[in-house]
């Protein structure tokens, strides 16, 4: 029977700088990790402590791990000071992961804030692993600057696909930047249109529309309302709600919202779920 409370120890194979501050680590399990994309594992620098990360790396790839870490706290901040080939501990994956099966034949629109791509880029890699089943993949994403743009270098590869699209924006102007300004929810509003060059003839509804959604709180906030007003039912926005996890097993009590744990019945929950509570972001 697997322990739970085991981490696995994992050997760094690549270190990719993304930003000034953000970081791609690419890990090489002892064993491997299956994981399905939504769900988190914990990562133990020896000596210093652990903390949850959600995967950023496509789930069907089982020998290695991408995790895409921003710099914040004692753990992310050892972690910089570590070279390839040195090892860390995974232990994982816990919590829930989004129902592919439920996005077949529907319109996604995926919605990501600064390094609340991360965890968003395991569930586009996951999605172009069976594309055709979709009708379109909309991917809105809204950084500080064009330097603090993750994956900068894959995203215009991710519009190779017929029925993706891919629109960005940063807070505000910026020498030489020529795309969209404004915080990501002014990539919403042209919803339901969705109109663009490549997917003009792929018309979008509402109806039959997911959007998945990860970011900082207050974006979680502001791009919820945005979806609502759009017309999205609360069950078809699903939200990474990553806040305060720690032992990842339901355990601590530190992730507590109302009856739920948002380590084990999270971290991908619905609207729906947490509207009841007064201030879930």
């Amino acid at each position: 029977m697997k322990n739970l409370y085991r981490p696995i120890e994992s050997v760094i194979e690549d270190i990719k700088k993304e930003t000034h501050n953000i970081t791609t680590y690419r890990f090489r399990p002892k064993e491997p990790i299956s994981f399905k994309a939504g769900q988190f594992v914990e990562l133990t620098v020896p000596g210093v402590g652990e903390a949850p990360f959600t995967p950023s790396s496509n789930p069907a790839v089982t020998e290695t791990m991408e995790i895409t870490i921003m710099r914040v706290g004692c753990v992310t901040e050892a972690l910089e000071k570590m070279k390839v080939g040195d090892t860390v501990g995974i232990r994982g994956p816990y919590g829930n992961a989004y129902n592919l099966e439920d996005f077949d034949d529907k319109n996604i629109v995926i919605v990501g804030g600064g390094v609340g791509l991360a965890p968003l880029r395991s569930l586009i890699l996951a999605l172009f692993e069976n594309v055709e089943k979709y009708k379109r993949i909309s991917i809105r994403y809204g950084a500080r600057t064009p330097m603090d743009i993750v994956y900068a270098d894959a995203l215009p590869e991710w519009e190779k696909y017929p029925n993706v699209d891919v629109h960005l924006t940063i807070d505000e102007p910026y020498p030489g930047w020529q795309g969209t300004v404004g915080v990501v929810t002014v990539l919403l509003e042209d919803l339901p249109l969705l109109t663009t060059a490549n997917v003009d003839d792929l018309p979008f509804t509402v109806e039959n529309a997911v959007a998945c959604v990860c970011g900082p709180p207050i974006m979680l906030k502001f791009v919820n309302m945005a979806l609502l007003e759009k017309g999205f039912d609360p069950n078809q926005i699903y939200h990474s709600m990553e806040r305060n996890m720690s032992c990842g097993l339901g355990k601590c009590g530190h992730c507590m919202m109302g009856e739920y744990y948002i380590c084990k019945d999270g971290a991908v929950m619905t609207a729906a779920q947490v509207a009841k509570f007064e201030d879930p972001f």
